[in-house]
Parts: C-alpha cells; structure tokens; sequence
C-alpha cells in the first residue's frame, strides 16, 4: 500500500480514530478497567453498544490492560426483530463471544400499569447484574456517550428537580459487579461516524414505546443549547465532571 493509500485511509477513518483514543483517555483517566477484568457488553444491536464492542475489542493494546470481553443482548416480549445473527457474526469478528437473554419485560408488569422506559430499563439492568454475578464477570460496560450523560442530567434536572448524572464508574452495593461507560468522551455524531466507518449496521428494532419517552422530549428541548458546537457540550460535560456528579 502506498504513502497516499495510507494517508487516505486514514482520513476516512477520522472518526473511528478519535473514538478509540477518546475511549482510550476514559479508560485510563477514570481507572475504568484493570487487569484481570472480565467484562460484559451490554449489546442492544444499536450503533453505541456496537461500538462499544469494536472500541473495547480495538484499544487493548493503548490500555494495556488484560481483560475479557463477551457480550449479553436481553431479548424481550414486545421486540423480536432484532437481527441478532448478524450482530453475533460481527461481534465474532472482534473475538467476542455473543450470549442472548429473553426477559418477559412486559409479562412482568403488575395489573393496572403501563410499559414505559423506566420499568424496561430498571428490568433489563437488573438482569444484566445478575447475568454478569452468575456467571463470574466483574463489569458490565454500557454505551452511553456524552450526549446520553447531558441529556440524563437535564432529565433529572428538569423533571426531578435533582443534580445526578450518569457516573462514568459504578460500583454495586448488592451485587460483585461495577458499570462502566467507556464512551462517555465521545460525542453521539463521533459514534455515528465511527459506525459509518466500520460499516456498522444496525440491527436492533425501534422500540414502540421509546417514540415520545422523556428523553426524546429533553433532546428536543436542548437542542438550542448547543448550535452543533461540541465545544460548549464538553465545556458542560466538563463541570459536571468538576462538581463530581459523573463519580459515585
């Protein structure tokens, strides 16, 4: 390959670069991973946790840390489209092995109550702890990025009235397990060319539910805030960091 074929690549893969080496500094900077971890992916088949998957699998070497990575998806009983044989191929590409879970989300709501986003995440949460205490893993990393924090802290700012944002390490009371979110540097628009890059399909189904979920509702309002500027999204990440609200 020539000097120019390089060089071209490597311009086409911008993106991909600077979310390894953001997933990288979080890593390193937040003591997010040791040696010895074993590591569970929580995989939805959406671009962030597929990413997530190919950072995590792709920076072993600039960590230099000794873990283990495999991968958990919960199925459930109002969303069965997911192409979840295609997901398991990609992740085997990147040396993860891929493990399905169906959870009765919706069979487990109490007569007279509603689905919403919160029971369906508190569910799929509370499986992934007890997946990850099971069977011998000591982390569970999510992909949330950096927009996910921002609009979390406006979430609970705006409708709980409370100052609490996603901490970037977790560590459990009740279960041997901690969560970590190594893409919290990055920006959604650096994930979604980064998927774009690594031709990274997705191949989870849209929730029926999510379409008007509060999170939806906050983007919406926020989305003033910014003008596109990453610069004025890292300046808030970065206060938030300082006032210690993404440590707990």
């Amino acid at each position: 390959m020539t000097a120019e074929a390089v060089d071209a690549k490597q311009v086409g893969a911008r993106a991909s670069l600077a979310v390894k080496r953001l997933a990288v500094k979080a890593v390193l900077e937040r003591g997010l991973i040791a040696d010895g971890d074993r590591i569970l992916l929580a995989v939805s088949g959406g671009k962030d946790s597929t990413v997530l998957a190919w950072a995590l699998s792709a920076i072993r070497r600039a960590v230099r840390k000794d873990y283990a990575l495999e991968a958990l998806h919960i199925s459930s009983d109002f969303c069965v489209c997911c192409k979840k044989a295609a997901l398991a191929d990609r992740l085997a590409e990147w040396g993860v092995p891929f493990h399905d879970l169906f959870v009765p989300v919706v069979g487990r709501l109490k007569a007279g109550k509603k689905m919403n986003c919160y029971w369906c995440s508190t569910q799929r949460r509370t499986e992934l702890l007890k997946y990850a205490a099971g069977h011998g893993f000591n982390k569970i990393a999510l992909g949330h990025h950096l927009d996910d924090i921002i609009e979390t802290f406006f979430m609970n700012l705006l409708h709980k009235g409370e100052l609490a944002a996603m901490p970037l390490l977790l560590a459990y009371r009740k279960y041997p397990a901690s969560l970590i979110r190594p893409l919290a540097y990055a920006e959604e628009r650096q994930v979604v060319e980064c998927a774009a890059e690594q031709g990274i399909l997705k191949t989870a189904c849209t929730c029926p539910y999510g379409q008007n979920s509060l999170r939806r509702d906050v983007r919406r309002r926020i989305a003033g805030l910014w003008s596109d500027s990453g610069a004025a999204k890292r300046r808030l990440f970065k206060a938030l960091l300082d006032a210690g609200l993404l440590t707990r």
